[in-house]
Formats: structure tokens, C-alpha cells, sequence
């Protein structure tokens, strides 16, 4: 028991997590980390080597039980129904690296021969469009739990783990900083959906009308994965993300962002700061670190963007 109490999680440190990592494959190389981390993530071979071989064979376990007890469950009732998609969802603050960790986990999983489908789809893509969320006076909370299609997000979850054969979802543009009309993203009944968002643990919201569905995306997921940091160095990682997009991205004549491309570094890191303080601290502290009790397993990152710690749920 520790100091505070009982906890409904088992504690691992680096260590003790790593050494786990004999059990399963490791077919990437230093390349394909390279490409499949988000800008200004650190992550290189030798954390995924620690920390993502560990946790796509854990997962692998979790796929297995869970089609196994469908099986038995099929078995009991008489009839024959072909496993659902396995559903993980990542979660976490902005900056904190949720997009690196959601698309290694969905190629490592593709490595495997039981899980060779696995899409990967981000909740931004339901965000509510630009012009709805100006009309709602809305688009400074751009991120915070009212600002997305809850309906369309929940309907598409539900009818991937009903096992319907095609579901699609939008497409968000990050260069525009909208929904790309008429754009679709089809999920064609993997074996597995990786789900990645600021909020997708989120509890149904308060104050429902009365009749209305008492159920939330966070119901529909089999194994979730909390990112975690000290909010101080999200904020670090966050403006020394945002340096290198006003040097790059920014420059695009299409992006939403290009009136920062030509400001002085100081006066760019003053405006990110205000930002960072005034919508995506807040929506932390409000909606999403709230939710980190309710993943199945929390991956917490030092300073320098390595995970110092791992807590899984008990069984």
C-alpha cells in the first residue's frame, strides 16, 4: 500500500517496465521512428525499444483474452459472431506526444501476425467546423469537450465496435485549422482501431436532456492509454513546438497560422505563451488530466520526453 492509500494501479519504473521488453518483437528501425513522431519529439530507437515493445506485446495479451472470452461467450449463447475491432485509445494534452505514441503503437501492431489491420484515427476530425464553432462564440475553446461533434464521434465509435463493415470519419487539416468539407477517412473493419484525442476518456456530459444517451466514447473502448507530464514541461515542449512550426508550416501561404511566420521569435513565444495559459492549460487542468484515472494504463514522460514511469490497472 502506498503512502496515499490503496491505488487501483501497479507501478512500474523504467526499469522494471524495460525489462519486459525481451518478450516481444522489435521490427522497427531508427528511420521509421523518425517518421512516425511528431514534430519536435525526441523519441528515438532506444525508447521504443523500452517502452513500446512492452506495451504492443501487452496489448497483443489483451486482443487475445478479449477475443477468447468472445469465443466462449458466442459458444455459451449458440451463435456465431466473428470478432469486433479491438478499440485503444490514447489521450493527453496537447504537445505531450499522444500522436507519436498512437501511430507506434498502430505500426507496431501491424507487425503482428494476429493484428495485421490496424487504423489509426484522430478525434480532430470531428471538431466542430470553423464557422459553427465562431457562430457558438466557441473557436477560442477550440479542443475543450464542446467544441466537437460528440454525436458524430460516439455514432462512428459505436458502429466500428458494432463490427459494421465501413465506417467513415472527417478529415481536419492542421494547416488550415478546419474540417476539410466533403474529405472522408474510411475504416473498413480492422482488427484494430487506435483512437487518439484530448478527450476521448471523457464520461458522458452533465446536464443531458432528459431521453438523451447516457453513453460516451469512453464506453466503447477496450484498453486506453493516458500520456503524461508535468504541465511545466508540456509547456516547454509546447512553444518549442510552436518555434519550429512558425519556421516551417507556418509559412505556408495556405496556413491559418502565417501571420506568426514573420514575427520575432520573442514576440511569437509571448503570443504562444498567452495561449498556452489561456485555452490548452486550462482545458488540462478541466477536462483532460481529470480523465487520467480512468485509463487502463498512464505512461508518465520526464522532462527530456522519456517515460519515467508506467501505472496498468489491476486486473
Amino acid at each position: 500500500m502506498s503512502p496515499q492509500g490503496p491505488s487501483p494501479y501497479i507501478e512500474l519504473d523504467r526499469h522494471q517496465w524495460a525489462a519486459l521488453a525481451s518478450s516481444a518483437p522489435l521490427p522497427l528501425t531508427q528511420a521509421d521512428v523518425e517518421k512516425l513522431r511528431g514534430l519536435g519529439d525526441p523519441t528515438d530507437l532506444a525508447e521504443v525499444d523500452a517502452v513500446y515493445r512492452p506495451l504492443t506485446a501487452l496489448l497483443e495479451d489483451y486482443i487475445a483474452a478479449t477475443r477468447e472470452r468472445a469465443r466462449r461467450t458466442s459458444g455459451f449463447l449458440g451463435v456465431d459472431e466473428a470478432p469486433t475491432p479491438f478499440i485503444v485509445a490514447v489521450a493527453g494534452s496537447v504537445a505531450v506526444g499522444k500522436s507519436t505514441t498512437a501511430r507506434l503503437i498502430a505500426h507496431l501492431l501491424r507487425r503482428f501476425t494476429a493484428t495485421p489491420r490496424v487504423d489509426l484515427v484522430t478525434t480532430d476530425g470531428f471538431l466542430l467546423p470553423n464557422a459553427v464553432l465562431e457562430e457558438r462564440g466557441l473557436l477560442a475553446r477550440k479542443g475543450f469537450p464542446e467544441s466537437y461533434d460528440r454525436r458524430s464521434l460516439l455514432d462512428f465509435v459505436a458502429a466500428v465496435k458494432s463490427g459494421a463493415p465501413s465506417v467513415s470519419a472527417p478529415v481536419y487539416s492542421h494547416t488550415r485549422y478546419d474540417i476539410l468539407p466533403g474529405e472522408r477517412v474510411e475504416v473498413r473493419h480492422p482488427d484494430v482501431l487506435v483512437l487518439e484525442g484530448l478527450n476521448v476518456l471523457q464520461p458522458a456530459p452533465r446536464g443531458r436532456r432528459p431521453g438523451a444517451s447516457t453513453l460516451a466514447v469512453s464506453d466503447f473502448i477496450d484498453f486506453s492509454i493516458y500520456v503524461d507530464a508535468d504541465p511545466a514541461d508540456i509547456r516547454c515542449w509546447y512553444l518549442e513546438r510552436f518555434l519550429t512550426l512558425k519556421r516551417t508550416a507556418f509559412t505556408d501561404p495556405r496556413s491559418y497560422f502565417r501571420r506568426y511566420a514573420a514575427l520575432p521569435d520573442d514576440i511569437a513565444t509571448v503570443a504562444a505563451s498567452q495561449v498556452w495559459e489561456s485555452v490548452n492549460l486550462v482545458n488540462l487542468r478541466e477536462n483532460i488530466a481529470p480523465t487520467r484515472g480512468r485509463a487502463t494504463l498512464v505512461l508518465h514522460k520526464d522532462a527530456e520526453h522519456r517515460m519515467s514511469r508506467v501505472l496498468l490497472r489491476k486486473a
